[in-house]
């Protein structure tokens, strides 16, 4: 299949009942037919959150209206992801992930507490279960630094110009693609499935791989184009 910039999916807010019971008067859509609830992300990190600011970013420049981060969650509390939410006074726990079924509950119950439309996998290095997100059906998406196929399953990728590569699943995604030899890869936002990278697509980008490209330098180049899609798959989902 050729690189497509993805699709636009249904996507409707729960709870309508918020502004009630924050004592705000409810309006009805005759009467203002623009005004809709806000989008209450939830953002799970493990490290320095760059893909949070971006959000952060996005949220306060009015790049994605009608869109809040409610909480974010961290594994690991050294991560300066934390750090980067408090600064923006963004409401932020940490989780220590030692049971997962224990974790998973404890989240379970966050989430529901801050009322998450939406939950956002941002560098988070835990896989969650499929009971935990039968939960949350296409509501979790994650992005990952590699080219998925346009429903995450496969073994193989078409590229824009043709080529046929690998599909590179895991946390050495960026390592796998320069040991392979591709010419090509990418990154992709995705839904969250129990098969660990292997969501339906969102949308994702192509990124040339150059000669002399370390691990880390196309990590580095993969990262804006992260920062972009991420944003992108928000305000699809919106």
């Amino acid at each position: 299949m050729s690189n497509n910039k993805g699709e636009t999916f249904e996507w409707k807010i729960r709870d309508r009942g918020r502004m009630k019971a924050a004592g705000q008067p409810e309006e009805s859509e005759a009467s203002s037919p623009s005004k809709q609830p806000m989008l209450r992300l939830g953002v799970l990190i493990s490290g320095s959150g760059s893909n949070l600011q971006a959000l952060i970013d996005a949220i306060e420049s009015h790049e994605l209206p009608g869109v809040e981060i409610v909480l974010v969650v961290s594994n690991n509390i050294d991560a300066y992801g934390l750090e980067r939410a408090h600064t923006h006074h963004l409401q932020a726990m940490h989780l220590p992930w030692h049971n997962r079924e224990e974790c998973e509950a404890k989240l379970t119950t966050w989430l529901q507490l801050f009322q998450v439309d939406l939950l956002v996998l941002a560098g988070w290095m835990r896989i969650l279960s499929a009971p935990f997100l039968s939960q949350f059906p296409r509501r979790v998406i994650n992005i990952h630094p590699a080219l998925l196929p346009d429903d995450g399953t496969g073994s193989s990728y078409t590229t824009s110009d043709g080529a046929t590569i690998p599909v590179f699943r895991g946390l050495h995604a960026v390592r796998q693609a320069l040991d392979a030899g591709v010419k090509i890869t990418g990154s992709t936002v995705h839904f969250v499935t129990p098969e660990v990278d292997a969501g339906p697509v969102i949308c994702r980008e192509e990124v040339a791989i150059l000669e002399g490209d370390t691990e880390e330098s196309l990590h580095e180049r993969l990262k804006v184009v992260e920062h972009r899609l991420i944003v992108d798959a928000v305000r699809k989902l919106r």
